[in-house]
């Protein structure tokens, strides 16, 4: 039985009228919540972080000055991805995979790799600091779509569909252990496992995958003793307040005081030096303090939006290999955007992920960028 949720053959193309060129412009729907995200970001990073960049840099704006860069980076991505020809990405597809690779096994080089709340996830050159498993996701998006849209009569067999997927997550999976980054891995696991499902592998074979995969992220929990912890402190943080629970608990009392109208932009109370990474993993409890309830639920819509209309991209997509594509890079957002969140309302045990456009972090930004500059791509051909 197939559980595809893409035709196994490619969509009939749509023959436009002679006269009608090829579509010029930017997807609004799309554009408009990325950089309405962007914006309300860079506004909360500098809440979120003046502080502390003031007492680490003697500069409240220093995170400020940073985001604001990489969000016109970001912009310069987001144009070149919406204009460069699909093809070209689809033949990008290795080379985008071993260059993960690559940088996932130099991170382990002395000198090369920066160390960071004892976890080795950034490459550094001079200033310039670099995360690999923001690059490899969408690297492993890509090839996933080349790959699957090219064997997708094939999909159900075990040996082609499933197995050398399966074992590429492995590979990656390891390397990125090794920083360790437990959460990009989930995340990795994730999006192939959705976008396998949604091409057509058969249910059985991904079940297999979380039976295998279940006893190996249970002894990686269980092998440091403050995974364990957090794990513990998940079910009762109160009662770990002091060490496990410290985190969620301060991410609630953060939502508690912001109410229905939140304290005021800047008014926030928790991030100063009392919630860890207030601008990177916990920016949505700084929101939650400082825009409310209100806030809140804008953040939630932008994001809704993003996805919807990522969906009716993907569905809507031409060829196999664009619909997958799409597929990935919306889950990727998606997915991230829900553990994320789930981690600040206490729903996940502590992960430490950025949210989506939001939150501070060069490598997740522009990287998110271009996935949208790619979904605009697609978009754009499919109205053409």
């Amino acid at each position: 039985m197939n559980t595809s949720l893409i035709p196994s053959k490619s969509p009939p193309v749509r023959t436009p009228a002679k006269s009608a060129p090829s579509h010029p412009g930017y997807d609004v729907k799309l554009l408009f919540p990325v950089l309405f995200l962007v914006g309300i970001g860079i506004v909360m990073v500098y809440s979120a972080s003046s502080a502390l960049a003031l007492k680490k840099f003697g500069a409240a704006s220093y995170f400020l000055k940073k985001q604001a860069i990489f969000a016109m980076l970001g912009m310069i991505v987001l144009v070149i991805c919406r204009h460069v020809p699909l093809k070209l990405i689809q033949q990008s597809a290795y080379p985008l995979l071993i260059l993960s690779f690559i940088f996932l096994i130099a991170i382990q080089i002395p000198g090369l790799g920066y160390r960071v709340g004892g976890a080795v996830r950034w490459i550094r050159f001079g200033a310039f600091s670099f995360q690999p498993s923001e690059f490899t996701r969408f690297a492993l998006v890509v090839y996933l779509a080349y790959s699957m849209s090219k064997k997708q009569d094939k999909l159900e067999d075990f040996y082609i569909g499933f197995l050398p997927h399966f074992l590429l997550l492995g590979m990656l999976a390891i390397l990125i252990m090794l920083q360790p980054d437990f959460g990009s891995v989930v995340i990795l696991g994730l999006v192939t496992w959705t976008m396998m499902f949604v091409g057509g592998v058969k249910v059985r074979h991904l079940l297999l995958s979380l039976l295998i995969s279940m006893p190996i992220v249970l002894m990686f929990l269980v092998s440091a003793e403050y995974r364990l912890q957090r794990l513990i402190s998940f079910w009762d943080p109160w009662q770990y307040a002091t060490d496990g629970g410290y985190q969620i608990i301060h991410s609630l009392m953060a939502f508690g005081t912001g109410g229905i109208w939140g304290a005021g932009i800047g008014n926030g109370y928790q991030k100063l030096f009392y919630l860890p990474e207030p601008h990177t993993d916990f920016i949505f409890s700084v929101v939650g303090e400082e825009l409310g309830l209100a806030g809140v639920v804008i953040i939630l819509g932008l994001y809704g939006l993003i996805l919807f209309r990522g969906i009716k991209i993907a569905t809507d997509a031409r060829d196999l290999f664009a619909s997958f594509l799409a597929v990935g890079l919306t889950a990727a957002i998606g997915l991230q955007v829900c553990v994320n969140m789930g981690v600040a309302l206490a729903l996940l045990p502590t992960k430490g992920l950025t949210l989506p456009f939001l939150s501070y972090g060069g490598t997740s930004l522009l990287l998110n960028m271009a996935s949208a500059g790619v979904l605009m791509n697609i978009e754009a051909k499919n109205d053409a």
